[in-house]
């Protein structure tokens, strides 16, 4: 559940702007059939420093999650699916935070059905396309949001 929560809510972080950018384009044009012809305008994910969980979160999570992350992000409406409230992994885990299956959620190597239909993006990836094939800083990012969405407990 966890999993695909994230995973949803990265989809969102992704998707909402594109969906939002293709809406505002001014080059709609109505289509044959009726409907319009939009052009979806690809935008690049930001760059966030690897060092800071926060800024990651804020820049690729909250969307879905909301920034205090109870799954309340000004995109999770627009989901499927409910996104999973962060702050409530480990009470839901016995009192512990389930920071390996987290990390494994956001690098995508956690194969749970959610995570593996693509409702939430494999960061895994993309961090790896900010600009850097270095490992160790991808591990440093999944790292360090991970120890940022674990400061979220309750």
């Amino acid at each position: 559940m966890i999993r695909r929560f994230i995973f949803i809510a990265v989809a969102a972080l992704i998707a909402v702007p594109i969906i939002l950018l293709a809406g505002q384009s001014s080059g709609q044009e109505e289509a044959t059939s009726g409907e319009p012809n939009v052009q979806v305008k690809k935008i690049p994910v930001p760059y966030t420093p690897a060092h800071s969980g926060k800024e990651m979160y804020v820049a690729y999570c909250a969307s879905c999650h909301g920034i205090d992350g109870k799954g309340a992000g000004p995109a999770a409406s627009a989901l499927k699916s409910v996104p999973t409230d962060l702050t409530q992994l480990a009470a839901r885990n016995g009192g512990g935070f389930p920071e390996n299956h987290i990390s494994q959620t956001i690098k995508g190597d956690s194969g749970t059905p959610s995570h593996g239909s693509k409702d939430m993006p494999v960061w895994g990836p993309i961090f790896e396309a900010l600009g850097t094939k270095n490992d160790g800083v991808v591990q440093l990012r999944i790292r360090n949001l991970t120890k940022y969405i674990a400061s979220l407990q309750h």
